[in-house]
């Protein structure tokens, strides 16, 4: 086990051995020592000669441990922490929720799958199928605003928590409940909405307590991909279990994971920096210094909130952002059947892909983000140059499929239109944090809230657009609002901190 090397600021009196670690001790205790690590126990040898006595060195954690000389001997005992334990907590915490949410998505997108065989063996019909497929929102509307609430008030580790062995358990009790009987399969479904509309909310407030600013953009990029990737994974592999297994095992071994990642959740998760106690000082002061959230939330200033134009930009461009993105992400596999003549088989296999471009590009706008205000950009400007991205670059690409003839092309402009829509996690999908952070749950539970009944009035307004008219009336809708996006985000939307 090698142990963690602090370097010197001056050089050896010969070259070490590879298998040295060179170790800088205050200049108040001792000059150079070096350090050669040998086998367990972790002994590390003296090259330079020292007095018997006891020398304060900061450890890995931060804290001064006393390095005392074995008695006739020139060994020190030093305690070092594996590669692992030293990774970030921030982090870790970052990398939960991104595996949260790829478990959220996995488990949404299977019964597109499942639908399939479910309805032969049901006999359902397609307007059973479209209230089976719905019944999803009726939970997931009604825990945007709560579950913001709950987690500003009581913490985002309980919520999140909460969040996914509740889905989890839905997920599990899918099977049975179509058994059962469709209102049974109803209730279960939208239990299911119930567990992941507080996900967002939770973690957009539990993020807001432990990462900096300097590195938001990154973060919640990865979280957000999490959902892409999740969705990328459940159209994968369902449709083998479903062949291999049957249609019940897709909702239990999908569900199941839940259980593995409580576990982690339960030992490795804390609502704040400040309730871990293992957390290094070095990392907890970097968070406390550079992060804004703090205190815990004890009543939720409605008024105030509902009074300020930069959350009204927020509400307004999450609704325009999602109309877009919902009618493509639901009515694509008909676009690719319908317009460009692609079997089923096809359409299910590019439906992929727009996926696979979101979570590249969001952590590319991430990456992009973070860069621009380390190097000195405002958080405002910032802001406002990645939603505007992520609203024209779809505006646009959607606007060049009416002029499109091949196939190809058209699958290429609508991966497009989707991963610059991805710049958004890095525009609008980060900017609860900067301008409410400690009410930042309850932000994210407002704006999608009006972003889910976006995508409800949209995917069913595309319908009644198709009956009436063409896709390309489709597409001038979403390019509207997208239009309405950029103005108002441009106009009102800030990236300070507008609520305390």
């Amino acid at each position: 086990m090698n142990a963690r090397a602090f370097l010197c600021s001056f050089s050896p009196p010969h070259p070490l051995p590879p298998t040295t670690n060179r170790f800088c001790l205050p200049s108040t205790t001792h000059p150079l020592l070096r350090f050669r690590a040998s086998e367990r126990p972790r002994l590390f040898r003296l090259s330079a000669g020292l007095k018997s006595e006891q020398l304060g060195v900061p450890d890995v954690k931060g804290h001064k441990q006393p390095l005392e000389l074995l008695q006739g001997r020139e060994e020190v005992v030093v305690d070092v922490l594996p590669w692992w334990e030293e990774f970030p907590k921030r982090w870790v915490i970052v990398v939960l929720c991104f595996s949260a949410f790829l478990l959220c998505n996995m488990d949404r997108v299977n019964m597109s799958i499942a639908i399939l065989p479910m309805s032969a063996e049901y006999n359902w019909n397609p307007t059973t199928v479209g209230l089976i497929q719905s019944s999803f929102f009726w939970g997931y509307l009604l825990t945007q605003i709560a579950g913001g609430i709950w987690a500003d008030t009581v913490g985002g580790k309980l919520v999140l928590g909460f969040g996914v062995i509740w889905w989890s358990v839905a997920t599990v009790l899918t099977p049975i409940a179509a058994k059962i009987g469709l209102p049974f399969l109803l209730v279960v479904r939208a239990f299911m909405g119930i567990g992941e509309g507080v996900a967002m909310p939770a973690m957009n407030n539990i993020l807001s307590k432990w990462v900096p600013v300097s590195e938001r953009s990154r973060s919640l990029a990865l979280v957000y991909s999490g959902m892409y990737l999740g969705s990328v994974t459940g159209l994968a592999f369902s449709p083998f279990l479903i062949h291999q297994f049957g249609w019940p095992s897709v909702f239990y071994s999908f569900g199941s994971l839940g259980t593995v990642w409580f576990s982690l959740w339960l030992n490795k998760a804390y609502s704040s920096p400040l309730d871990d106690p293992k957390l290094r000082p070095a990392e907890k002061k970097l968070i406390l210094t550079n992060s804004v959230s703090k205190d815990p939330v004890t009543s939720i200033p409605w008024g105030l909130i509902l009074s300020k134009p930069p959350v009204w930009a927020l509400i307004i461009s999450h609704f325009c952002h999602n109309w877009g993105t919902f009618i493509l992400l639901t009515w694509m596999p008909t676009y690719y059947n319908q317009v460009l003549k692609f079997n089923l088989t096809e359409s299910g296999l590019l439906c992929v892909l727009p996926w696979l471009t979101m979570a590249f590009s969001a952590n590319l706008g991430g990456w992009i983000a973070d860069t621009l205000v380390s190097r000195g950009l405002s958080v405002t400007t910032v802001r406002k140059i990645m939603q505007t991205v992520g609203f024209l670059g779809p505006a646009f690409f959607l606007t060049q499929l009416s002029h499109i003839d091949s196939p190809g092309m058209a699958v290429l402009c609508m991966a497009c239109s989707q991963g610059t829509d991805a710049f958004s996690q890095s525009g609008l999908y980060s900017n609860h944090q900067d301008i409410a952070p400690r009410y930042s749950g309850v932000l994210l539970g407002l704006s999608n809230t009006a972003g889910v009944l976006a995508g409800v009035f949209g995917t069913a307004a595309t319908g009644y657009i198709l009956q009436h008219g063409s896709w390309d009336n489709v597409f001038e809708v979403s390019v509207g609002l997208y239009l309405v996006g950029t103005v108002v985000w441009n106009l009102f939307s800030t990236g300070e901190k507008i609520l305390d």
